[in-house]
């Protein structure tokens, strides 16, 4: 966590993972992010993995650093509140990161009517507006249909949702942009960051879009190869799966220094009439490579064989579950500056992540954890919108408010 937008302040209405991840971003680089929930709970306040408690690992780990205030949102009353704490008058306010889709009460034309110069950030599926989910943009990207080994059918999905993920930091990076703009004009804007943007950009970025174009080709499954250089898992003697790549010149040169395969290896370029420092000739040569590197590895426990490829500086890394990573690597830990151990309310004490950032000329202060559900209603509600201890008690007797339950 660091203190580097302390004067900044963002609320927040999201679900799932894009727009929370977003608001995560901004609060762990010290701004005063405030997430407001209908009472009870959001769309995503009890996703999975949970405790035996019911309380969502998932929902903690997106929503650290922030502020919490939970209103019914049903009601006229809860949503004037809503509308008032966007767009309160703050020189460093106004400014809302969303997924709702827009609403008869939330869209950015009736809240710029409240304050000229608002920023909003609006987080969709499709640009178009359209429904649509990470899981069913990835399907759409051709990522699926190029992935898992090459002798099963595809597609092959995976388990972490990218598009999502990249939504989110482009998300915050909107944000601080867009307040940017505002600081040197006096203008506020919506901005919209579709998730259909953010994965085909993405595919067209690495080349997949001019790969089928100007090459005529569409991508194939290869397994674990490395499409282009050299790359592919391999297992030691005790059972253990390394990852193993080179594709710079100095990584392959250490792989072959560390197998001490330099004659086997120049037997192959004689015989194919290929240069192995080339990336490109190594991928021709994968399957050759491969089953010379397969044996090295298989007669070298895994210990052993991590000795020798950091000695000689290869790129590589182990293939581990969850419980390895966060039993045995101590990037997982609180060797690792990113990470401290922390209480979270409602959960108990875990390893948690703050900013992946390193800003050397900042000191990183301590990792807060994730509110519980409404813990700041009453803080809100008097500080920012300036409402006396009676009002407030008032809209907690009808339900327009809630504080934090002994469920949440």
């Amino acid at each position: 966590m660091y203190d580097l937008l302390k004067d900044l302040r963002v609320v927040e209405g999201s679900a799932f993972v894009a727009a929370p991840l977003g608001g995560m971003t901004l609060a762990q680089l010290g701004a005063d992010v405030i997430r407001f929930d209908q009472v009870g709970g959001g769309l995503d306040y009890r996703r999975w993995p949970v405790t035996e408690q019911g309380q969502s690992l998932y929902w903690s780990g997106l929503n650290k650093a922030k502020r919490s205030i939970v209103i019914d949102l049903r009601s006229q009353e809860g949503r004037e509140l809503v509308i008032a704490l966007i767009t309160e008058a703050s020189p460093n306010a106004g400014i809302f990161l969303t997924n709702f889709p827009p609403s008869d009460w939330l869209n950015y034309p009736l809240l710029q009517a409240q304050r000229d110069d608002l920023i909003m950030v609006n987080v969709q599926g499709n640009p178009d507006g359209g429904n649509a989910v990470d899981y069913t943009i990835n399907s759409a990207t051709g990522i699926p249909c190029a992935t898992g080994p090459e002798d099963n059918q595809p597609p092959v999905n995976h388990m972490f949702p990218a598009w999502d993920a990249l939504a989110g930091i482009n998300a915050a990076l909107a944000v601080t942009v867009a307040e940017r703009q505002r600081r040197l004009t006096g203008e506020g804007q919506l901005i919209r960051l579709a998730l259909a943007d953010i994965a085909f950009s993405m595919v067209g970025n690495l080349g997949h879009i001019a790969e089928v174009q100007i090459n005529g080709e569409d991508r194939p499954a290869i397994g674990n190869r490395l499409y282009g250089a050299f790359g592919h898992n391999f297992k030691t003697r005790d059972r253990r799966e390394i990852m193993i790549v080179a594709i710079t010149q100095r990584q392959w040169k250490n792989l072959v220094a560390a197998a001490r395969l330099e004659h086997e290896l120049r037997r192959i370029e004689t015989g194919r009439g290929l240069d192995l420092n080339r990336e490109g000739d190594r991928y021709r040569a994968t399957e050759a490579i491969i089953n010379l590197l397969a044996p090295w590895c298989a007669a070298h426990d895994f210990t052993e064989l991590t000795l020798i490829l950091d000695s000689h500086d290869v790129c590589w890394g182990p293939y581990q579950t969850f419980s390895q990573l966060v039993n045995d690597d101590p990037r997982c830990s609180v060797k690792n500056p990113v990470f401290e151990t922390v209480f979270q309310p409602g959960i108990g004490e875990c390893l948690m992540p703050g900013s992946p950032l390193r800003f050397e000329s900042r000191q990183r202060q301590a990792v807060k954890p994730a509110p519980r559900l409404g813990a700041d209603t009453d803080e809100i509600l008097a500080t920012i919108l300036g409402l006396g201890s009676a009002v407030i008690g008032d809209l907690h007797d009808r339900g327009i408010v809630a504080g934090m339950t002994n469920g949440a």
